[in-house]
C-alpha cells in the first residue's frame, strides 16, 4: 500500500521534487568531503606549481643570448669590412673555349652516314669531341626531328665511338665496329 501511495504521489508530481533533491544534494556533500579526507590520508598532488623561478631563469637566459648576438653581430660586421678592404678586384677570367674549329669526318662512326652526319653538323656537332660529349638524348631528339627515316637509327654508342676516335685509338675502335652491327 505505500508502493501505491508513492506512486500516486509520483503520478501527479505534487511531492517528488524535494526527497530526490536532499538526496543528490547529500551525496554531494557526502563525495567532497571524502574526496577531502581520501586526499589528506594519501597526500594529493598541488596542481598550483609555482613557475616563476623557471620563468626568471628563463628570462635571464634569453637576456644572455641576446647580449651574445649583439656581439656575434658586432664581429660580423667587422670581419665583413675587414674581409672587403682585403679583395682586391681583377679582371673576370673568360675560360678559353675548346678549337671547335676542327671538323671531323663523323662518318667513322658506326651508323653514321653522310646524311645523318649533315644533321649532326646542323645542330652544333662538327667534331669527335663535340660528339662525345653529346647526350643520347641529344642525339635521338636529332634523329627524331628529322623524320620516320632516321628515328629507326640507334645512337646508343656513337658518344663511345666518337670518344674513342677523338683520344686515337682507332684499332680498338676498328675492333669494337666489327662487333657492331649499324652502331648498335
Amino acid at each position: 500500500m505505500l508502493a501505491l501511495q508513492i506512486n500516486t504521489t509520483a503520478c501527479d508530481g505534487s511531492d517528488m521534487f524535494w526527497p530526490w533533491f536532499l538526496w543528490l544534494l547529500a551525496a554531494f556533500i557526502l563525495g567532497i568531503i571524502l574526496g577531502w579526507l581520501l586526499s589528506k590520508i594519501f597526500g594529493g598532488t598541488n596542481d598550483t606549481i609555482d613557475y616563476s623561478s623557471k620563468i626568471k631563469g628563463l628570462e635571464a637566459d634569453l637576456a644572455a643570448c641576446r647580449k651574445e648576438k649583439g656581439v656575434l653581430a658586432a664581429t660580423a660586421a667587422a670581419t665583413t669590412a675587414s674581409l672587403a678592404a682585403a679583395v682586391v678586384p681583377t679582371k673576370a677570367v673568360i675560360p678559353a673555349k675548346a678549337d671547335d674549329s676542327v671538323k671531323d669526318d663523323l662518318t667513322k662512326v658506326e651508323g653514321i652516314g653522310p646524311k645523318i652526319k649533315g644533321l649532326l653538323n646542323d645542330d652544333g656537332i662538327w667534331n669527335f669531341k663535340q660528339l662525345s660529349e653529346s647526350e643520347l638524348s641529344r642525339l635521338q631528339k636529332i634523329l627524331d626531328n628529322a623524320g620516320p627515316r632516321y628515328r629507326v637509327h640507334k645512337p646508343k654508342t656513337w658518344s663511345a665511338q666518337a670518344k674513342m676516335a677523338a683520344e686515337g685509338k682507332w684499332t680498338e675502335l676498328a675492333k669494337w665496329q666489327d662487333e657492331l652491327k649499324g652502331g648498335l
